[in-house]
């Protein structure tokens, strides 16, 4: 079918089959994936903060630690997700042909984009929760909303491997996706108050960055440090969902037409 959301129980097995996989590399992989975010928290976390100290969010002072913390986690969710979404699923596409070949059993290929989908955002919630363990192993914050993170990182890293799977679809090698990287992950990450609030930035460019999903996902994932709700959760909620139903809709059709089956 070309519905792109039709999507049968097929793609569980396609789902543990990656897991089976990944298990053999678990170690490398959790140090890949968690080595980077920790560098930057503790650079510029006790390095910097100790010369800013502390910023203002949400009409209080907090200090630039536990404000960084909160955001970085979400960069950390979307690069996890890009990633694996746009490296390890071309991989499996392109070059291996494991696609190819999973689709000699009674799987379509909607199955597999979805299968991949679930993957990646599996895999950037492994590595956001890794993160967050080391967090409070160094007592940045305490609170038991903090539990309340964990579904919203996994709809993070949902929206975000949706995006990606739409550049997998178009991409001719893997030096493609240094464009989707460098233009749009790159700049998103600067935009959407992860390192500083986005106040300070000039008045266009706030306007822009409100509309973006990494920044709907920190505005959901950072008062839950602060050990508040957010305050306003509907419109950051409907710009993650709204961001994954229409890219993983994009990111199917595409794949369909790549695959010779649109």
């Amino acid at each position: 079918m070309n519905n792109p959301f039709f999507v049968s129980r097929a793609w569980l097995p396609v789902f543990l089959r990656n897991f089976m996989v990944w298990r053999k590399l678990f170690w490398p992989s959790l140090i890949g994936n968690i080595a980077e975010p920790l560098f930057v928290l503790v650079a510029f976390g006790f390095g910097v903060g100790a010369l800013v100290g502390s910023v203002r969010f949400a009409d209080q002072e907090l200090s630039y630690l536990v404000f960084l913390a909160s955001g970085s986690i979400c960069a950390s969710t979307m690069t996890a997700a890009s990633f694996e979404a746009l490296y390890s699923a071309y991989s499996r596409m392109s070059p291996q042909k494991t696609w190819d070949g999973i689709m000699n059993a009674p799987v379509n290929l909607n199955d597999i984009i979805f299968a991949e989908l679930v993957w990646a955002g599996f895999k950037s919630l492994f590595t956001a929760s890794a993160i967050l363990l080391v967090m409070l192993a160094l007592g940045i914050s305490y609170s038991v909303k903090l539990l309340a993170a964990l579904p919203l990182l996994f709809l993070t890293g949902i929206c975000f491997a949706s995006l990606a799977l739409i550049f997998n679809a178009l991409a001719k090698g893997y030096d493609f996706f240094t464009y989707y990287i460098t233009l749009f992950l790159t700049p998103m990450t600067f935009l959407s108050g992860v390192y500083f609030p986005r106040e300070q930035l000039p008045h266009a460019l706030g306007l822009l960055a409100d509309l973006l999903p990494l920044t709907a996902s920190v505005n959901l994932v950072r008062p839950l440090f602060l050990d508040e709700w957010p305050s306003a959760p509907i419109l950051p909620l409907l710009t993650l969902i709204g961001f994954a139903l229409i890219s993983f809709s994009i990111a199917s059709r595409l794949t369909h037409k790549r695959f010779g089956l649109a």
